[in-house]
């Protein structure tokens, strides 16, 4: 049925769909790998081989928890997927609809898809259930746009409607190579018969339905299947999404290699005064410990390098190994937070906030600029009709339908008025000029209303033009037979033969239509007017720009029958070219849009969301700078614009010098175009080209906002990259709700989409409405920070306070690497002792409350610039650690000056003396926590000691049981508890 003669051999391929990171087969390996590539890790794997006792179930157990973390993820994603591709399809084979699974479609396929569904792949419309062979879809999961869209089959196969009539067609399809762009479609279908040579149609974007897609206000389609499974636009958009990571965990990493220094530092300082304190003989082999003849032989060098290592294994807790499965069980169990807040539930769409990667919760918190997009994601994208201006008058209101626009009840009602006859052209064109389907009511009894009329185009512009000339009298009522009918003022219908649509485009920006008996944007369409129409209309066009309105102009010109039938052949053969069609088009069009004749102006407004302005000024008073990147779909920035290079220059090195009069009390706002931006961001190598970068970036620092416009979505990356690359490296954060802003989402550091959308899908968090950004950020990225900072610090300075005894305590053994701890201590240290209340605290602590924060955006201000994980708060965390780690071991050892301390006179020994420590310790730095929480509920800590007494072939057997039986000890434990926390209490903090 289907041939490709470009794809040759892709029927073959499956439409199976793969987001999914590993397979059965593959996830050990795979994850074992990534997670030893981590330092901390791979050191203790290093550690292991040499020691797997101690080492052993530490490093099991972080791998153990991280790789069931991950496996569930990517389990929800493989869930995900056979969601997609075991959803039930019917593919029409030998005139039958047979059932099958999406997965198995394969390129050639003939598809049913019945109304409400979602297309199972990308496909070529053949016919629908309509009479003219169009269908009406929304794209809101691929593009955010809500509307409706039409789309159209070739007439050769619009009346192929019975499974029947569409199981004889006979054709071949050649088309490019899969792609991601959206709105992009080049081909050619080949229809052949038996009586007649074949027939070639063009096919372009209107005849394309993506995957993803839903079908809307059509009963039934059968569409060809072109391109499957992950060669899908939908798929090809999902692809190439890097992995990012948070500053917190940059941090860590930092952290961990001074750590690691003063590991090797320990190691070094026991192992040189080791051999420093065996240079005296009777030290380096006394009496009772004589060294066998082997030992004696051993090379010196080799032994000091096993010494060497055997310290490192006696100090290797320094590192905080079981850490990282603290702040991934963090990250995990925090993320539900958001998806549970009921206050980013949104009643219209039914859903709530999603994530989609717990990575980057505290990067929330850390946020120096916004990158927002404008339709769709500040504005409500729903367009109404504010005013026009024909012939330089402006007409404001609804104008009484029996004396057609001369008198208005609106606010601003204008006496003068344009030419009878121009006003009724104006309403005409904006009635004719677009590509609304108009959808009647559903009929009651037969009986159908034909005054309500129900408007629907991809454009929700269009459909605003066309109401605003509704209100004025003239009604668009519907194509009919390839005829556009319009109902005058009159009540008459006047029928016009709609011969061509020159569709809008984005480097156009304008569109056109050619009836038989033309509108774009403004600076569109000026310079290919005549001349002195333009003043009289340019104010009012200027004025309604400075008011926010979206402006169109309309103009139109009269083509002779002779010049008509040249551009009709010109337009055919470039809508057949497969190369290089766009160019072609683009070509014939620009020839048939010019020495128009201007007769006015219409103004559109599209309303700002809901709280909108307000979240804006939120986090600006957090000190978020906040930056507006919106363009059009597809624009390419024009090389014309080189030509401007000298007056760009002095432009920029003229606002350079008012940029260092500016005062702190001023506040200004830039707005720049993508052509300018192209100029600057891709400027030549020459000395004065790479000064513009750097002087916009100075200027741009200095604004308040920055608005930048008429933007590629290639641009509004290169934006966010460049910020990202300032001195500083400030945190990024983009959010937008259609695939022309995937791009800025994924270069940014956070990336949020708008629930339900396309950009949400490759997002990393998404919600609702824009103005849920104020709670994510002021709220939730602030708690997020300072809990997870605290976790980091907390560790790092529990563990310094664990292993410091155990280096004080080899000057008082030799060096003889002899353990201060029981080896079950080493091992449940950070596993049970201490590790439920800093989980507990890193999940539920509010130091301040929610309400608090979002009421005072000032208090973001407190964390930026990822302040708890500086300098200087690491160095007071290493030093509190330090102190602590001295008082332990030397307050203890005071305390064994008394040989014994029991009242039989036994005599305690290194057990006893380890346990005290290990008692101090977990006491101590569990109220440490306990005090650094304001908002504390209070969790009981493992004490594990207790369950040693009751082990009897451990070498603590009644160790316990029998130090609390020394009142000393009782006395000594809270004293040194109370000394190590005395600098937290006196306010040191």
């Amino acid at each position: 049925i289907v041939d490709h003669s470009i794809n040759r051999g892709k029927e073959k391929r499956v439409g199976t769909i793969i987001s999914s990171k590993y397979t059965l087969w593959n996830f050990l390996p795979k994850n074992l790998f990534e997670q030893f590539r981590r330092i901390a890790n791979f050191y203790f794997l290093i550690i292991f081989l040499y020691s797997p006792i101690t080492s052993g179930l530490p490093l099991f157990f972080v791998i153990t928890v991280t790789a069931i973390k991950q496996g569930y993820e990517d389990w929800l994603r493989h869930r995900a997927d056979n969601e997609v591709n075991k959803s039930t399809v019917y593919i029409i084979e030998n005139a039958k609809r047979v059932k099958k699974e999406s997965e198995k479609i394969k390129v050639g396929d003939i598809v049913e898809v019945q109304a409400d569904e979602t297309f199972p792949c990308d496909l070529i419309l053949l016919s629908s259930c309509t009479v003219d062979g169009t269908c009406y879809v929304t794209t809101a999961s691929l593009d955010g746009e809500s509307n409706c869209k039409t789309h159209y089959a070739v007439r050769d196969t619009i009346e192929l409607r019975t499974v029947e009539s569409i199981d004889n067609l006979r054709a071949a399809i050649e088309c490019e190579q899969p792609q991601p762009d959206l709105y992009k479609f080049v081909g050619r279908i080949n229809i052949y018969s038996n009586s007649i040579e074949a027939v070639a149609r063009s096919l372009g974007p209107e005849n394309l339905l993506l995957k993803g897609a839903t079908l809307k206000n059509t009963k039934k389609i059968y569409g060809v299947a072109v391109y499957t499974g992950m060669e899908t636009k939908m798929a090809l958009n999902y692809q190439g999404k890097s992995q990012k990571r948070s500053a917190v965990e940059k941090s860590i990493n930092a952290f961990l290699i001074v750590y690691l220094f003063i590991l090797l530092t320990k190691a070094a300082i026991c192992t040189t005064l080791k051999y420093v304190w065996q240079s005296t003989p009777h030290n380096d082999e006394p009496w009772y410990n004589q060294k066998t003849q082997k030992e004696r032989e051993t090379w010196k060098v080799l032994k000091m390098f096993t010494d060497f290592l055997s310290f490192m294994v006696l100090f290797n807790f320094i590192i905080p190994v079981s850490m990282y499965v603290t702040v991934e069980m963090q990250k995990f169990l925090g993320s539900f937070f958001i998806s549970w807040d009921n206050d980013f539930y949104d009643e219209e769409i039914n859903e709530g906030a999603l994530v989609n990667t717990s990575d980057l919760n505290e990067e929330l918190g850390q946020v120096d600029y916004v990158f927002t997009d404008k339709t769709g994601t500040l504005t409500e994208n729903t367009m109404e009709f504010i005013e026009c201006c024909i012939d330089g008058h402006k007409y404001k209101g609804v104008a009484q339908e029996t004396d057609g626009l001369s008198q208005t009840d609106g606010p601003l009602p204008y006496l003068d008025r344009a030419d009878k006859n121009r006003e009724e052209l104006f309403l005409r064109a904006l009635c004719l000029c677009h590509t609304v389907e108009v959808k009647p009511n559903d009929t009651v009894d037969g009986v159908t209303e034909s005054s309500e009329l129900t408007y629907m185009s991809s454009s929700p512009d269009e459909i605003a033009l066309v109401k605003g000339a509704k209100k004025y009298g003239f009604t668009f009522v519907g194509v009919q037979n390839g005829y556009m009918r319009v109902e005058n003022q009159r009540k008459e219908i006047e029928e016009y033969e709609l011969l061509h649509t020159l569709n809008f485009d984005a480097v156009r920006r304008r569109m056109s239509v050619i009836v038989k008996t033309q509108t774009g944007a403004d600076s569109a369409v000026f310079p290919r007017v005549q001349n002195h129409e333009i003043d009289l209309i340019k104010v009012h066009v200027e004025h309604n720009a400075m008011e926010g309105y979206r402006t169109l102009c309309i103009a139109f010109k009269e083509i002779a029958p002779d010049d008509y039938e040249r551009v009709n052949r010109q337009l055919i053969e470039a809508k057949m070219a497969l190369q290089d069609r766009e160019e072609k088009m683009e070509k014939v069009f620009d020839e048939i849009e010019t020495d128009m004749h201007l007769i006015g102006a219409t103004a559109v407004e599209d309303k700002l969301q809901d709280q909108a302005a307000e979240t804006i000024e939120a986090l600006h008073a957090a000190g978020l700078k906040v930056w507006v990147l919106t363009g059009d779909k597809m624009e390419t920035a024009k090389s014309t614009c080189y030509a401007c290079q000298d007056r760009l220059h002095e432009l920029l090195t003229e606002y350079r010098k008012k940029l260092l009069a500016w005062t702190e009390h001023q506040e200004y706002g830039l707005i720049i175009d993508g052509s300018t931006l192209s100029l600057i961001l891709n400027s030549s190598q020459d000395s004065g080209s790479n000064n513009y970068k750097s002087i916009f970036l100075q200027i741009c620092m200095k604004c308040t906002a920055v608005l930048c416009c008429r933007m590629a979505p290639l641009q509004k990356a290169q934006i966010v990259r460049m910020v990202k690359n300032l001195k500083g490296s400030p945190i990024t954060l983009s959010i937008g709700d259609g695939a022309n802003d995937v791009s800025m989402i994924l270069e940014s550091h956070v990336g949020i989409g708008k629930e339900g959308r396309q950009a949400s899908r490759n997002s990393d968090y998404a919600v609702p409405k824009f103005k849920h950004l104020k709670k994510l950020l002021l709220a939730h990225g602030h708690l997020y920070y300072v809990r997870i900072a605290h976790l980091v610090q907390y560790f790092f300075y529990k563990n310094l306070c664990f292993i410091l005894p155990q280096f004080l305590y080899q000057f008082f053994c030799g060096f003889s690497q002899q353990p201060l701890y029981d080896a079950a201590y080493l091992t449940m240290y950070n596993i049970c002792f201490t590790s439920l209340p800093i989980l507990a605290y890193s999940l539920l602590e509010q130091h301040i409350n929610i309400d608090t924060l979002t009421s005072d955006p000032r208090l973001y201000m407190k964390i930026s610039g990822n302040a708890m994980l500086q300098l200087g708060p690491f160095l007071y965390w290493t030093f509190l650690a330090a102190f602590e780690g001295t008082v332990f071991f030397f307050g203890t050892y005071f305390l064994f000056q008394t040989t014994s301390l029991d009242e039989n006179g036994k005599v305690y020994g290194n057990w006893t003396f380890g346990t005290i420590i290990f008692t101090i310790l977990v006491f101590t730095v569990t109220l440490k926590l306990a005090l650094d929480t304001p908002f504390y509920v209070f969790f009981s800590f493992f004490w594990g000691g207790i369950i040693w007494p009751f082990l009897k072939q451990q070498r603590m057997y009644f160790v316990f049981a029998q130090m609390l039986s020394s009142v000393s000890v009782w006395l000594t434990i809270i004293l040194l508890i109370f000394v190590s926390l005395s600098p937290r209490c006196s306010g040191l903090y």
